[in-house]
């Protein structure tokens, strides 16, 4: 069975790449897969909803794009990430320019270039 990935990314910024993501996983030799759980509309359950997907994964993959310390909603989702002992990663989003961690990623949290080799290893927990 396939490792399940959550995908936290800043939702007004990012959402492109987390459709890169999504295509990585479809690759024929991915060892992971993603499914659709991200939180399309604003609701007053939005926390409760993440929380109950971040549970179901094996791993939260966290794209770190330019605003990432800006994005709320990422940070809560490391947030829960931690509370249910499901571990993470921070994924720099763009090869040019500074990805930004997100504000509740701790200062030992390494921010990882997105390759191939490295999604692999990181998916399969060596961090």
């Amino acid at each position: 069975m396939a490792t399940r990935v959550f995908i936290s990314f800043d939702y007004d910024h990012d959402a492109f790449l987390r459709q890169a993501l999504v295509g990585q996983s479809r690759l024929d030799d991915s060892p992971f897969e993603v499914h659709d759980w991200s939180i399309k509309e604003p609701s007053w359950d939005w926390k409760e909803k993440a929380r109950q997907r971040i549970v179901r994964s094996d791993v939260v993959a966290v794209i770190c794009g330019h605003h990432t310390h800006l994005a709320t909603g990422v940070d809560v989702e490391i947030q829960l990430a931690r509370q249910a002992n499901i571990p993470y990663f921070l994924l720099a989003g763009y090869s040019a320019g500074v990805n930004m961690k997100p504000s509740a990623a701790l200062p030992a949290d390494k921010l990882y270039a997105w390759n191939w080799p490295n999604l692999k290893s990181l998916i399969g927990g060596s961090r």
